[in-house]
């Protein structure tokens, strides 16, 4: 059986996270209150920003900025864009 979650994104009941996606109670908070499809966004969103501000994940301001990022766009708040960035068409 699935297990869902509320997830405070989307503000409904949807498919949770298999594992926490980080060690300790953060990590707990967010297997407890983020769907996977939230997370799944979150993570194009993130690789986005690496990739487009050229962030060096062995900097600690580069990722307290994007621990805010992460906060902001879970909770539906506004979130920084690579400039002149343009995401892939679907289809």
């Amino acid at each position: 059986m699935t297990r869902t979650v509320l997830c405070r994104k989307y503000n409904e009941q949807l498919e949770g996270l298999d594992a926490p996606p980080q060690p300790g109670s953060k990590g707990q908070e967010l297997f407890d209150t983020v769907s996977k499809k939230a997370w799944l966004e979150w993570q194009d969103h993130q690789t986005m920003l690496i990739n487009e501000k050229q962030l060096n994940m062995l900097d600690p301001d580069a990722r307290k900025y994007l621990s805010i990022q992460m906060e902001r766009f879970l909770n539906n708040e506004e979130v920084d864009h690579a400039e002149g960035y343009t995401p892939p068409a679907s289809g």
